[in-house]
């Protein structure tokens, strides 16, 4: 006699196994939003990598042994002396701009006071010369005592600093680990498929993943590099002819490069970090550079940027907004790098699967033939 399930049975397991996996689901999601720093570090870490293995692989190649640890080894030195001469370079010169800055501010104040004529006229119209005066008087007094609060601010900033300090050291041991053990991970998973045409499969699928990451990531390196190479130029010009310290220049061109790794937005940001440490100095200067990066800024986008990344992602520019939009919104800058590359490895999953869901009915059609 074959067993039959009561009406009542089917329900109730049905009802089990719909709770169990209610309750798998949502304790998914409560464990990712617990971790969900440690899983953003080690998914910035894993891009990293990814966007490093390119120079780890040319660099292991000349290498006498092919050491991958030795290629890795050099490739993270140069990375930390490029970080620490951003710092050394960039950092110093900002906080003594902006010390320039707060300690000027107060002679700013008064020549502004002293020369609007017009905001006179008003002030002693309206019998207001009292508490005017004691709002410039305020503002001076404010300006001269942010410059000396700057190191107390400094010190109590200092947890902070330490705990960046200590992600960033966890984030390129990560890095440092997955481009040495990444390779024999990749060839552990890929030996547990039993089906070879699956594998290969899968196989090209990750290959073409990793070309539009590695593709996305060069391209950003040569346009920003591009646009911080001609800002170089025209700081230097700008230097010469308004009498600015020439040192200026180094450190903007490094602003400019950082900021211009994150798409389309990026590039705007770093021009107005630019154009505010060039009007301490100089305003003429500064609305001069902002003018000519406007101008750069649509030679770029319209001719630089798509002929750079047109063989890379391969996605619309209504795409990249939306994927940006979400990048910035959900990681802030680092998702504004990573959100990219993500929707043009989505691109390929999304197109690998209608080119296999389409391809099925023809098979089928030919078979029943």
């Amino acid at each position: 006699m074959s067993s039959h399930h009561s009406p009542r049975d089917i329900p109730t397991r049905t009802f089990i196994k719909f709770w169990l996996v209610m309750v798998g689901f949502l304790a998914t999601v409560g464990l990712v939003y617990i971790t969900r720093g440690a899983l953003l570090l080690i998914g910035i870490a894993a891009f990293l990598a990814i966007a490093l293995n390119p120079p780890v692989n040319l660099i292991s190649r000349k290498l006498p042994g092919r050491s991958r640890i030795g290629a890795t080894a050099i490739a993270y030195v140069i990375v930390v002396a490029l970080l620490l001469a951003f710092i050394l370079t960039v950092v110093p010169l900002i906080i003594e701009q902006m010390i320039h800055f707060l300690k000027t501010l107060p002679d700013i104040i008064e020549n502004i006071s002293q020369q609007s004529f017009w905001l006179n006229d008003v002030v002693a119209r309206y019998g207001v010369e009292k508490q005017y005066q004691d709002a410039i008087n305020s503002l001076q007094a404010q300006a001269g005592d942010a410059a000396s609060s700057l190191g107390r601010s400094f010190i109590t900033s200092l947890s902070s600093l330490v705990t960046a300090f200590a992600s960033t050291l966890v984030l390129l041991v990560l890095t440092f680990l997955m481009l040495i053990e990444g390779p024999t991970w990749v060839k552990r998973v890929f030996s547990l498929y039993h089906n070879p045409e699956r594998r290969e499969h899968h196989h090209q699928l990750v290959k073409r993943m990793y070309r539009v990451i590695t593709g996305f990531v060069n391209g950003q390196v040569v346009i920003a590099g591009i646009s911080a190479t001609s800002s170089l130029v025209v700081v230097v010009i700008l230097s010469a002819v308004f009498g600015m310290p020439a040192n200026i220049a180094i450190p903007i061109a490094v602003i400019l490069f950082l900021a211009g790794l994150v798409p389309m937005f990026g590039a705007t940001v770093g021009a107005i970090i630019a154009g505010l440490l060039l009007a301490i100095n100089d305003v003429t200067a500064a609305a001069v550079f902002l003018v000519y990066f406007f101008i750069y800024q649509q030679i770029e986008n319209s001719f630089i940027s798509p002929t750079v990344q047109s063989r890379a992602v391969e996605i619309s520019p209504l795409t990249v907004l939306v994927a940006l939009t979400i990048g910035l919104s959900i990681f802030g800058i680092i998702g504004g790098i990573i959100s990219i590359p993500i929707a043009g490895c989505i691109r390929v999953l999304v197109l690998d699967y209608l080119e296999r869901h389409q391809g099925q009915p023809a098979a089928e059609t030919t078979k029943a033939k």
